[in-house]
C-alpha cells in the first residue's frame, strides 16, 4: 500500500534536520510512497533544492520580537497553514512526521483541536534553554508525539534515561552525489569563494556555539603558524536562534589572530555546488560538543576527506581512530594537532573512511521508517 506521508521541518534551507527531512522524503518517493515535505519558508525564494516529490513552503513572516514570540509565532504559522488546508478537504495524510520542535509543537494542536488522528516526531537533539517557553515548548515536543524517533544511540538512551520514553532508532544515510571523484564543479567552485590556499580545511554548519567555531578558529590561528597559507572555510547559514553574540565574539578573535584573509564564510552553498566543495577540500574538521549524529561527516568520508571530529558519541557510535581524528574538542591545542596530522597526503583512514559511509543508506533509513509508519496507522 502507497502510503500518503507529510513530512514538516522548520526551515527550506539546508541544516542538518532539513536535509534528513528531504532525503528520507526522496527514498520514500523512490520505493512508491506519496511523501510532502512541508517547511517554514522565511524569505519566499522556497527550498534550496530541486526534489521530484511534492514540497509545500509554509509562508513565514518576519518578527522583531523576541525568541520566545518567534517560536510562538512559528507554531502559529504552522497551526494556521495546516488549519486552512483542513478546512478545504479533510486531512489527506496517513502520517504527520515533525522533525523538530516546531512542528511537534503545531502537531500536537492540530491533534488537540481534532484535525490529525496520531503524529511522529524525530528527536535529533535535545537543547538546553534559558527560556522557560522554549524548554516547555521542547517538552511537549518530547512527550506529544505518539511515537518518538532518533537518530544515535546517545540520544536514544538520553531519551530514556531523562524522559522515560523508549524511543525507535533510525538512521541517516548519505548520497550518492557525494563521491572522491571530481565533475569538473570544483574549479567553478573555488573561483566563486576565491579558495585557493592550501591546506584547505572546511566545515560545514555555520557559526555558533553547538558547533564550536570559536575553539576550533583558535586551533586554526595555531595551525597557521605552520600552515601560513591554510584556508578555513565555514559554510552553512544562521540556524532558527540568534547567535549575534557568538558570531561577534568569533570575528574578535579572527581579527585579533590577523586571519580575516584566511578566513572563508560562502554562507548557504548552493546545493549543487556542495559536492564540488568537499572534493576542494583537504580536511574536514567538525568538533561539535554536541550534535544529532553528524551527517556532514558521512559527506566528508564519501567524498574521500579525512574527517577530525569529536571523540564523543555520537560520532564514536560508527568512527574510531582507524577511520577518522577522533580529539578532546575542549582543547584547543588538540584540535589544531589533529588538523596537522590530517592535512597530511597519502592517509590511510582514508580508504576506511569511504566504506564506514558506504555502509548508510537513505533507502535503509526510509524502510526503517516504513516499519514504524505501518505499526502506528
Amino acid at each position: 500500500m502507497s502510503l500518503r506521508i507529510a513530512l514538516l521541518t522548520y526551515s527550506t534551507k539546508p541544516r542538518g534536520s532539513v536535509v534528513h527531512t528531504l532525503e528520507l522524503a526522496h527514498a520514500l518517493y523512490q520505493l512508491g510512497h506519496q511523501p510532502c515535505v512541508f517547511a517554514l519558508d522565511k524569505d519566499g525564494q522556497g527550498f534550496h533544492r530541486q526534489v521530484p516529490f511534492s514540497t509545500c513552503a509554509v509562508p513565514a513572516q518576519s518578527c522583531n520580537s523576541n525568541i520566545d514570540s518567534l517560536i510562538k509565532q512559528r507554531i502559529g504559522e504552522f497551526v494556521q497553514f495546516f488549519s486552512q488546508r483542513f478546512e478545504q478537504h479533510s486531512a489527506p495524510y496517513q502520517v504527520y512526521h515533525a522533525q523538530d520542535c516546531l512542528s511537534a509543537n503545531a502537531l500536537a494542536l492540530l491533534r488537540e483541536q481534532g484535525k490529525i488522528a496520531h503524529f511522529v516526531r524525530t528527536v535529533h537533539h535535545i537543547e538546553s534553554f534559558r527560556s522557560p517557553y522554549l524548554q516547555d515548548c521542547q517538552e511537549k515536543s518530547i512527550y506529544q508525539p505518539d511515537r518518538c524517533l532518533c537518530v544515535s544511540d546517545v540520544w536514544q538512551q538520553v531519551l530514556k534515561t531523562d524522559y522515560g520514553i523508549e524511543a525507535h532508532r533510525v538512521i541517516n544515510g548519505v548520497s550518492d552525489r557525494f563521491s572522491a571523484q571530481p565533475d569538473g564543479s570544483e574549479t567553478r567552485v573555488a573561483n566563486a569563494y576565491g579558495i585557493s590556499g592550501r591546506p584547505i580545511y572546511l566545515t560545514v554548519g555555520g557559526i555558533e556555539p553547538r558547533k564550536n567555531s570559536i575553539r576550533l578558529l583558535q586551533a586554526f590561528a595555531e595551525v597557521r603558524q605552520q600552515q601560513p597559507a591554510a584556508q578555513l572555510v565555514i559554510a552553512g547559514g544562521a540556524t532558527l536562534f540568534d547567535y549575534q553574540d557568538y558570531r561577534e565574539q568569533f570575528m574578535a578573535v579572527a581579527n585579533a589572530h590577523g586571519l580575516k584573509d584566511a578566513l572563508i564564510l560562502p554562507g548557504v552553498v548552493p546545493d549543487e555546488w556542495l559536492p564540488g566543495l568537499y572534493r576542494l577540500a583537504d580536511a574536514f574538521v567538525l568538533p561539535s560538543v554536541k550534535e544529532g549524529w553528524g551527517l556532514v561527516v558521512l559527506e566528508a568520508l564519501a567524498s574521500g576527506v579525512p574527517v577530525l571530529t569529536a571523540n564523543q558519541p555520537p560520532f564514536t557510535e560508527f568512527l574510531s581512530q582507524k577511520e577518522a581524528c577522533l580529539v578532546e574538542v575542549t582543547d584547543v591545542g588538540a584540535i589544531a594537532a589533529g588538523m596537522l596530522s590530517i592535512s597530511q597526503p597519502n592517509l590511510p583512514m582514508l580508504e576506511s573512511g569511504q566504506a564506514i559511509a558506504q555502509r548508510y543508506s537513505w533507502q535503509d533509513c526510509a524502510k526503517m521508517h516504513l516499519e514504524l509508519y505501518q505499526q502506528l496507522i
